[in-house]
């Protein structure tokens, strides 16, 4: 009986070793994990900081291409004014007149989105999940693409002499 008491022991003493070596294994390794979690935060502030970046950055283009349309507008304007007018030509009275309506349409709706685009700069900005931060940046690009094409088009068919 005394025998099979020993083999006992001696089994629990193998399985004890491994048991131990995982754990002293595992103290080595808790250091690179805490350290990885770490990181977590520090991604994160990289993250914010990137997307704070980009909000800056989509504000200077939305402050230069405002700039570009008001001027390409104030062009506008000055073309239209400069026309000759002869006040025998209603029609071409009407015409010019009508064009003016839609250039002070343009300048309002321009106006508008500029306002829109702030409000929506100031919203991304409080936005706290950075996934969505991130999508609703880059929906605010897609938006600015189409406002500008939409501008120019508008631009074009007040410019078209008919």
């Amino acid at each position: 009986m005394a025998k099979k008491e020993k083999r006992h022991t001696n089994h629990s003493c193998y399985f004890a070793a491994p048991v131990l070596l995982l754990a002293f294994a595992l103290q080595g390794f808790l250091p690179i994990v805490t350290a990885l979690s770490a990181s977590d935060p520090l991604t994160e502030i990289q993250t914010q900081s990137r997307q704070q970046q980009q909000i800056r950055e989509l504000r200077q283009t939305e402050q230069l291409q405002q700039l570009r349309r008001d001027q390409q507008l104030n062009n506008l304007q000055q073309e239209l004014e400069s026309r000759p007018m002869d006040n025998r030509d209603s029609r071409r009275q009407q015409q010019l007149d009508q064009n003016q309506r839609k250039l002070d349409q343009l300048k309002n709706d321009q106006q508008l989105d500029r306002l829109q685009t702030e409000q929506q700069l100031n919203q991304i900005q409080r936005e706290p999940n950075q996934s969505r931060r991130q999508e609703q940046i880059r929906e605010l690009q897609r938006q600015q693409q189409m406002n500008r094409l939409q501008d120019q088009q508008r631009k074009f068919q007040i410019q078209r002499p008919r």
